[in-house]
């Protein structure tokens, strides 16, 4: 703008400078107008230009087209680097963490296989050891030997785990169908009774059905009545009962002292080495079947809420 002016004020041609530029002379009295005023509306840019006779000045206008055009194109050749950049930091970014993750990718999928494999493997010996065990019970001359039963809670529990192990690894595969819950619970209790045959079991059957894995529920059944029937008093009993669309377990052991904890990996108490209820959790999220613990002197309940 200011060399618009200084052209017109020199007489100069101003056909170089196009249509976006217009000017006017103005005689303006009682009014002192900055040097440095400078006015911005929506359409165009406009300046005070003093000329050389006293109070008369030259306004010069520019339209804002050209500068808004120019601008917009800025902003998009900005917007587009911005999201070429992110684009390559993006990439750069995922290239680094997948071969940082890498190493510890390719060590669980190592280690996983490694336990199917071993969990598979395990079949035969825990299966045979199951028979020997049945065919020494038929012993008549081992019968009441307390070595024999407790080498028979032991398989049990070797039993346990090995079915655990074995659920936990389908975690992922499950597959929801409606089933009867008392059905496996007598499943559950018919094998605990023959390990612990002084508790006393008391199940009041209902209808109750709820869309489950079968072989998941049972893992979870299994391992709160083994426990139950583990850390029972001498003659105690268990409940079993459904109140609306929860199961509850009830018991007449000792007690937890930690409830909340008992789910916790890291959890031990009375011998116990925690795997089983840390499954029970697992097994019970992947269902979303939430599970609360009461617990007192005389006993324990277990809540297993189903939708």
């Amino acid at each position: 703008m200011i060399e618009y002016a200084r052209h017109i004020k020199m007489g100069e041609r101003l056909e170089e400078f196009g249509e976006e530029y217009s000017h006017k002379f103005l005689n303006i009295h009682g009014t002192h107008i900055d040097i440095r005023n400078f006015t911005i509306t929506k359409t165009q840019f406009s300046k005070f230009i003093p000329m050389q006779k006293r109070k008369n000045y030259l306004k010069i206008f520019k339209s804002k087209n050209i500068y808004d055009e120019n601008l917009w194109s800025l902003k998009q050749k900005i917007i587009l680097i911005q999201i070429l950049l992110l684009s390559l930091f993006a990439f750069i970014s995922h290239f680094l963490a997948k071969n940082a993750l890498k190493p510890l990718q390719e060590s669980i999928s190592t280690l996983d296989k490694f336990a199917k494999d071993l969990i598979h493997d395990l079949n035969t010996p825990v299966t045979s050891i199951k028979l020997n065990m049945k065919l020494l019970e038929k012993n008549k001359l081992l019968e009441g030997n307390n070595a024999i039963i407790r080498l028979k809670k032991s398989v049990h529990n070797i039993s346990e785990l090995h079915e655990n192990l074995t659920i936990l690894l389908q975690e992922e595969t499950f597959q929801m169908q409606m089933i009867s819950i008392f059905d496996i619970v007598e499943d559950v209790v018919h094998i605990e009774k023959q390990i612990y045959p002084n508790i006393h079991f008391q199940i009041k059957k209902s209808n109750f059905k709820a869309k489950l894995n079968p072989n998941a529920t049972k893992q979870i059944l299994q391992n709160i009545i083994s426990n139950a029937c583990k850390y029972n008093s001498r003659n105690g009993f268990i409940k079993i009962y459904t109140v609306e669309n929860s199961l509850y377990i009830e018991d007449s052991g000792q007690g937890i002292d930690e409830p909340s904890k008992i789910f916790e990996r890291s959890y031990s108490a009375q011998n116990s080495s925690g795997i089983g209820l840390d499954i029970v959790k697992r097994l019970a999220t992947a269902m979303s079947i939430k599970i609360e613990v009461q617990s007192n002197k005389k006993g324990s309940t277990f809540i297993l809420k189903m939708s």
